[in-house]
This record gives C-alpha cells, sequence and structure tokens, in this order.
C-alpha cells in the first residue's frame, strides 16, 4: 500500500448559495468529505494506492460514506462501524468563496471513537506513508489510536505526514491543540500548515528582538522541532517548503474559485503523491525537486476550488497533468 490516510470521514452539508453566514443559508446539501477522506481520494485520483483508516456510524451516512471510498478505489479494510454513535456532521457556510464556517455535529461522533485495538496493523505496516488528520487528536480513544497508528508506521519505515487543520470549536482550548500537535511533530517527516496554523505554532510568529518573522523563519522554526519537510499553504498566493536545503515560495495559480473546501487536503494529496513516486522520498527534499513538487500539488488545490464540494471537486491525474500544460511557456 503506497498511502494510508487516518481521521475523520463524515458528511459535510454544504450551503445552498455562496456570501451568506451558517444562521441566515436556506438550504444544506449532503456531500461525502473530511479532511483525510478527501486527502484518500484525491491522492487516489492522482495515481497513488490509497487506504483509510477511521471510524464511521452504523447508519445510511455511514454505509453512504464507504460507499463512496470504495467506489473511488481506496481501501477500506481499516474503516469500522459504530453501533452506538453516529457519523460525523459538518454544517458549513461560505460568506464568501474564499473563507468557510464550520459547525461540527460530534456528540460523541463516531469519528471520535476509534479504538488503538481496531487498527488493522498489517495494513500500517505494509504502508509506505500515513497522512494524519488533526481531528483524531482532539479526544480519546481517537487521539490513541493515531499516535499508535503514528509509532507502527515510523517502525515500518512509513513517510509519517500531519495536517494541523486547526477547527477551534472541536478543541477544549487553543492550548489543548498546541499540547497534541508539540507531541505529535517531532515524530513526523512531513508538516503542512497553513498561515493561521504557522502562527499558532509558532509561539505567536514573533521573534525575541520583537519582530515580525517571516514565512522562512517561522517554517524553520517548526523543522527544528523534527519534521524533514514544512509546507505552508497560502491561498492564492501559493505555497511554502522549509527544509534543510533551505526554502521558497512556490506561486500559486489564478483561477475562478468556487469555493475553496477541500483545497488544502487536494494540496497535500499533491505533494504526497509526487514524493511517494520516487523509490526514496528522502532524495526529493533538494530546492529544485520540491519546487516542481508543490507547483504540481498548487495545481490540484486550485483546479479543486473550481467546483462545488470536496471530493466531488477532487481532479485526476490526467486533468493536473493538462492544467499544468496549459501555463508551460
Amino acid at each position: 500500500m503506497d498511502l494510508i490516510t487516518l481521521s475523520d470521514l463524515l458528511i459535510d452539508m454544504f450551503p445552498a448559495e455562496v456570501g451568506r453566514r451558517l444562521a441566515d443559508v436556506s438550504a444544506f446539501y449532503p456531500k461525502p468529505g473530511g479532511a483525510s477522506a478527501n486527502a484518500a481520494v484525491a491522492a487516489q485520483r492522482l495515481g497513488v494506492e490509497t487506504a483509510f483508516i477511521g471510524k464511521v456510524g452504523d447508519d445510511a451516512f455511514g454505509h453512504h460514506l464507504i460507499d463512496v471510498l470504495r467506489g473511488e478505489g481506496v481501501e477500506t479494510r481499516g474503516l469500522r462501524l459504530d453501533s452506538e454513535a453516529r457519523t460525523t456532521m459538518a454544517v458549513i457556510a461560505l460568506p464568501t468563496e474564499q473563507h468557510a464556517e464550520f459547525i461540527f455535529y460530534r456528540n460523541p461522533g463516531a469519528d471520535q471513537r476509534l479504538l488503538p485495538d481496531e487498527l488493522d496493523r498489517d495494513l500500517l505496516a505494509g504502508a509506505r506513508a500515513l497522512h494524519v488528520g488533526s481531528l483524531s487528536l482532539t479526544d480519546e480513544p481517537s487521539r490513541s489510536a493515531a499516535f499508535e497508528a503514528v509509532r507502527l508506521a515510523r517502525a515500518a519505515g512509513a513517510l509519517v505526514s500531519f495536517d494541523a487543520n486547526y477547527r477551534p470549536s472541536l478543541w477544549q482550548s487553543p492550548e489543548a491543540a498546541l499540547a497534541q500537535y508539540r507531541a505529535l511533530i517531532p515524530q513526523v517527516d512531513l508538516l503542512k500548515v497553513n498561515e493561521t496554523e504557522l502562527e499558532m505554532l509558532v509561539d505567536g510568529h514573533w521573534s525575541a528582538a520583537g519582530g515580525r518573522l517571516t514565512i522562512g523563519e517561522a517554517a524553520g522554526a517548526l523543522l527544528a522541532r523534527g519534521p524533514s519537510l514544512v509546507v505552508v499553504t497560502l491561498g492564492r498566493q501559493g505555497s511554502y517548503f522549509q527544509t534543510a536545503a533551505g526554502g521558497e515560495l512556490v506561486p500559486g495559480f489564478d483561477v475562478a474559485t468556487v469555493d475553496t473546501v477541500g483545497c488544502g487536503d487536494a494540496f497535500i494529496a499533491g505533494v504526497l503523491a509526487r514524493l511517494l513516486a520516487a523509490d526514496d522520498w528522502r532524495g526529493l527534499l533538494g530546492v529544485e525537486h520540491l519546487r516542481q513538487i508543490l507547483r504540481y500539488a498548487n495545481a490540484v488545490g486550485a483546479l479543486t476550488a473550481t467546483k462545488r464540494g470536496a471530493i466531488p471537486a477532487l481532479p485526476t491525474q490526467t486533468g493536473v497533468e493538462r492544467f499544468l500544460k496549459g501555463f508551460e511557456g
């Protein structure tokens, strides 16, 4: 197995219109989603063999989500059904195309109830990469399951990736989130953050001298905590990478944005797909290679923004290649 993603598979309730806050939306439509599930489907569409580990309710939505993953070719033997908790739901509003509001219905949700003993250890032992989403860290027992999966993947020599994906409403406090992030980051090879998460993780994004850190300095501070590669998503501006070999801003693509939900998940799937194209991903951590990898990932994210929904909007490998050819001079 090339890639396993672990964390949330849920129902996204998308708004009927853009430009309204949550309380003002006239109707919502169910779509399959969840950051880690989005990444699994995105990578599969990019030609990567993927599997998903997580938990959904033994209800209509849960069975529908399993069918969606199977229909996309994602291996689901690591998925578990919970007869005592419902499938998690996220209700989404889009006040603008670039900004989403979320309310999660999780009291608890099935995804929070994945047990360490329910992990498919054979699946993890055979993976080349494991990508973990932060929603698995918010509560027990899924938190312990996530850390155990990371331990097993590291023992098998897999690349371990983590998406900070901070959702304030799911945590008791920012400090609670930081405690879990700081415990996990030294154990991962690839860390993905956005600008807000970068600032949150680097102690306010300020230097000891009182000046604001550059993105490179802040990403370098995270790199010093253990990862081999830190990537920062910057919306329309593109993305930034930092490794021991250096760092660089890779410009994004100007597209007609419909909504940005799932773009970060598509982006990290693009990064992982390109890293896993090599026999040893460590050989791709030079500036020249990463410049091309992030350009590809930026394209995957940009194409996702041109359609409604998360999983329904994810592009194929052929679509990304065609898009990039249009920018060749």
